[in-house]
């Protein structure tokens, strides 16, 4: 399973957890524009590597190690987007278009690097 799809569907969970709603498969597929069948089959997945629990036709929830790795993913996307925005000047949109791609594939060095780069520029 591409590493990039698991992610996105961790990070959707989490959002909508944090909106303070029940995950249901049909809001994960609208999410991700995507059809019901496909969300059930990567749930199972989920399921399967233990980062959520789901019982049919119920909610899903992140399991502490699917929270943990969908918090990781949020610190990351914003650390990306901030640094788009704050010293490139990219526009909102686009910095968070842009940061939700490379969160997947940038490495913890390199991310924490920036993070120390951002650091040393707050006064």
């Amino acid at each position: 399973m591409p590493a990039g799809a698991f992610e996105r569907y961790l990070e959707v969970i989490y959002g909508i957890t944090a909106e303070g709603r029940e995950v249901r498969v049909k809001e994960i597929a609208a999410a991700l524009s995507v059809s019901n069948p496909s969300v059930s089959e990567m749930v199972d997945r989920l399921v399967d590597n233990g980062f959520v629990t789901h019982d049919k036709y119920s909610h899903i929830a992140l399991t502490p190690k699917g929270r943990r790795v969908a918090k990781g993913l949020d610190r990351k996307h914003e650390t990306i987007k901030s640094f788009f925005i704050n010293v490139l000047d990219v526009d909102e949109d686009v910095a968070d278009r842009d940061a939700c791609e490379i969160e997947h594939v940038i490495s913890d060095e390199t991310l924490n690097r920036l993070v120390s780069y951002l650091d040393s520029l707050s006064p």
